[in-house]
């Protein structure tokens, strides 16, 4: 959903795999009358639905070939290693699993054949070019797909250079000169944009709507009418070649569309006359937006509150209000015709031209799309919405095969299919998988086994914790409103019991009362009891507030470098308390800089290092790299964490070198030593930024490793890059009904053949349907079978300290995120130094 976040608009025709000249005429841009600002475009001749003046255009003479395919889908980087002979493991035990994939079976012989097309008198327009170019169907084959210049069909002509003749509907003879140009490989980008063409072509008869990049059924929508929402079920689909065969996956996905409209947020902002401008401005801007009349969707990025619908435009030559426009245009009567105007811009056209390109919106007719964050943090709505959406594997199935039913019985998608020679199969891709052995999870005095769920959190009741501090927790400090003093007394208690049954001491803290709850009162407490020096500070407070949490991070973190926890009354008059105080007393060791448990690591000198990148919510040109690595875990359990500023426009972290050499830094100081070997867990990228990655990031690390462990006079290490991918559509089930166990391992059949890549399953999932983490080998010399990267990855995957259970990504990479989306949210500036070996970001 990339294309529909950044408000790029895109038409449900079929679109071409190489891309016409021309594809549409030229917009017409004018200047308002607010000041020279771009705004609409009246609709030009090709019957275009929206005033634009941001429409895709396609320049004169410009070929496919020569244009990087929209979007990262198709992005093609071999990154499987030379050496790499097979990237199958054979550990663990063999399983039978069924995917979200279905087959696309083809003929032996099949192939994509690509020509060359010239007219003769040339045609500028590309849509006479198809026109007189259809009446060839019969030589051509009526399965083709043709841009204006390029020319993809699966019949391969008698001639490499075939000479036909046309004429168009004004009587103008013209020749045609076919030109073959080659057979597309599997592995070619345009071989993957013509397949899902021809799907989309296909899916045409399912009169599904195009919305941004996915298709939705508006006639199977379902109200949610106490939130003033629908959702809308669809699918997400892309075809591909795996490792044997070509393959469709299809995701069942859904698009929240509230029924509100940005008319009703501007109504609301009106009830404060002082500043409702700056109220509306702070609540829409950034949002994505429908408007019905095209389905097209579209993000804010300005209110123009000097323009009204009754502003005018030149359209053909004539001067245009607004109103009239949608009246002429769609029949649409705009009521308030004193509302601002509304503001997109299509800021990828932008950037590339330097133009102000923008379309202009009437906020009572653009509905708002997605959830805020006060809905996210709304049970009562995600669980309504969680009805529908969190589908178990059997129901997900029967979904899939609907559509694959679907798909096959209408005669529109069953023709596109036949004329190219394609079938689809029936039933679900089934392969087989290995589930990795249970680990022990190592404690102070003892080894507890992590069970078939991947959960020991009932291993507390009899095991300690696996470090702690010797004279445990002497120094500390809480903080509590003078009426929630009960609540303090009630929270010690429970937290000292537990901390005693795992074998933490915390002793009685400072208690410091404050007369209310207000900010600045516990700013000015942990003022005060910061002359003590202490250890850690608790606050109790008495509700979740923003802005009272961060000042309070923000204090403890980047002023104070004294690690901080924050407990609501709400947990503490939890039923549950007992549950509550041993997680917080977990959280209390870990901020300390010491370790609850441990797993066993059979490599020694390893580093394990997770990175990964969260975008400011203050400023949207700042974003924060944050990076967790792991000291030698089978000499000591401790890890170093360090964060630094970088452009949230940029995919690339040019201060990631400088934060790896403080992590070696570190180990050498901890270890006398360099490590031998580092595991390198790279998060927040997508597979288009794959070749970015390693023309830079990669051979930028891997060059100042050897320069580093050259001047340590050290042999160089061995070092491997592994991009993490979790929001995959990729999906396993077992026995038709039943998520796969954790520990499930899938290097085959759905993994992509020029990567070195395997889906991991590590979590107990209890309701939906599990989703696979994606590990994708960019670089690596460390020598590690695929049995032992899998199994080393699988490990981590259980020393997350905040949840006693499995995470869906590395322990490093979960750290990683954790801290920049701390720091993107709350702290907005680097934390203390002094900080750097405690886990005070959980």
């Amino acid at each position: 959903m990339e294309d529909q976040d950044r408000g790029r608009r895109r038409p449900y025709a079929d679109e071409d795999p190489s891309s016409s000249p021309e594809q549409q005429p030229r917009s017409k841009i004018f200047k308002g009358p607010s000041g020279g600002t771009a705004s609409d475009a009246c609709a030009s001749s090709s019957g275009s639905d929206q005033p634009s003046a941001a429409r895709q255009e396609r320049r004169e003479g410009e070929s496919g070939a020569d244009r990087r395919p929209r979007g990262d889908r198709f992005d093609f980087v071999n990154t499987r290693p030379a050496d790499i002979l097979s990237k199958k493991g054979t550990d663990g035990q063999q399983i039978s699993l069924q995917s979200n994939f279905f087959r696309l079976k083809t003929k032996p012989e099949w192939r994509i054949v690509h020509y060359h097309v010239q007219f003769e008198p040339s045609i500028e327009n590309p849509r006479v070019r198809m026109g007189i170019l259809s009446d060839h169907s019969k030589v051509l084959g009526s399965g083709y797909l043709f841009d204006g210049m390029q020319l993809f069909t699966i019949r391969k002509l008698e001639k490499d250079v075939s000479v036909l003749r046309g004429k168009s509907k004004l009587n103008i003879d013209y020749t045609i000169t076919v030109k073959f140009v080659g057979f597309i490989s599997t592995v070619e980008p345009r071989f993957l944009q013509v397949l899902n063409l021809i799907l989309r072509r296909s899916m045409k008869g399912l009169k599904l709507e195009l919305v941004g990049r996915n298709l939705f059924d508006p006639h199977a929508k379902i109200p949610i009418r106490e939130f003033q929402m629908e959702l809308w079920p669809g699918y997400n689909t892309s075809i591909r070649q795996h490792e044997q065969e070509i393959l469709l996956c299809t995701e069942i996905t859904h698009k929240v569309m509230r029924t509100e409209t940005v008319y009703d947020i501007l109504r609301r902002c009106s009830q404060n006359p002082s500043r409702h401008q700056d109220e509306f401005r702070m609540n829409v801007l950034d949002l994505v937006v429908l408007t019905d009349y095209n389905n097209k969707t579209y993000r804010i990025n300005d209110v123009d509150f000097g323009q009204t619908p009754r502003s005018t435009f030149d359209c053909k030559g004539k001067s245009v209000s607004f109103v009239e426009y949608y009246l002429a245009k769609y029949n649409i009567r705009i009521r308030d015709q004193n509302q601002p105007l509304l503001i997109s811009k299509n800021r990828d056209k932008a950037q590339k031209t330097n133009a102000s390109d923008v379309v202009v919106l009437i906020p009572e007719l653009c509905r708002v799309t997605g959830l805020t964050d006060n809905m996210r943090s709304n049970f009562q709505l995600m669980r309504a919405m969680s009805e529908h959406t969190r589908m178990n594997p059997d129901r997900r199935i029967d979904r899939l095969r609907r559509f694959n039913h679907r798909l096959q019985t209408t005669t529109e998608s069953v023709k596109v299919l036949k004329d190219w020679n394609m079938d689809l199969e029936q039933n679900l891709t089934e392969l087989k998988g290995r589930v990795l052995s249970v680990q022990k999870i190592v404690f102070q005095a003892g080894k507890s086994s992590a069970g078939d769920n991947a959960d020991w959190t009932r291993s507390f009741r009899d095991n300690h914790l696996f470090t702690t501090p010797r004279e445990g927790l002497d120094r500390w400090v809480i903080i509590v409103p003078d009426r929630m003093s009960y609540d303090s007394r009630t929270l010690l208690e429970n937290l000292m019991r537990a901390a005693n049954g795992m074998g933490f001491q915390i002793r009685r803290p400072e208690e410091m009362k404050i007369y209310d709850d207000r900010t600045p009162s516990y700013i000015r407490a942990m003022d005060d009891c910061a002359r003590m020096d202490p250890k850690l500070i608790l606050c109790l407070v008495p509700n979740n507030n923003a802005e009272r949490y961060s000042a309070i991070k923000k204090r403890g973190y980047v002023d104070r470098a004294v690690p901080t926890q924050v407990v609501t009354a709400k947990s503490v008059k939890n039923r549950g308390l007992m549950s509550i105080a041993t997680k917080i007393a977990i959280q209390l060791n870990c901020k300390l800089g010491y370790t609850p448990w441990m797993i066993e690591v059979p490599t020694k000198g390893l580093m394990t290092i997770g990175f990964d990148i969260a975008k400011s919510t203050r400023d949207r040109k700042k974003a924060y790299g944050a990076l967790v690595a792991s000291m030698d875990l089978t000499r000591n359990s401790t890890y170093f964490s360090t964060v630094a500023e970088c452009s949230a426009y940029d995919v690339l972290s040019n201060t990631l070198w400088p934060m790896m050499a403080k992590a070696l830094k570190q180990y050498q100081l901890e270890h006398q030593s360099l490590p031998i070997r580092i595991l390198f867990y790279r998060d927040g990228v997508s597979s288009g930024s794959l070749k970015q990655l390693f023309e830079y990031e990669v051979k930028d690390i891997v060059k100042n490793l050897d320069e580093q462990y050259k001047n340590a006079n050290a042999d160089p290490p061995s070092f491997a890059y592994v991009v993490v991918t979790r929001s995959m559509n990729v999906r396993f089930f077992h026995n038709g009904r039943q998520n796969p166990p954790p520990g499930t391992v899938v290097d085959d059949v759905v993994t992509l053949p020029e990567r070195y890549d395997f889906y991991l399953v590590s979590q107990k999932v209890n309701q939906g349907s599990v989703s696979p983490t994606s590990y994708n080998v960019l670089y690596s010399n460390i020598r590690f079978s695929p049995d032992q990267i899998q199994r080393i990855t699988y490990k981590m995957c259980h020393l997350y300290y905040n949840w006693s259970g499995t995470t869906r990504v590395p322990a490093v990479c979960q750290y990683a995120k954790k801290l920049a989306t701390l720091v993107g949210t709350n702290l907005h500036a680097i934390p203390q130094n002094a900080l750097e070996k405690k886990f005070y970001y959980l």
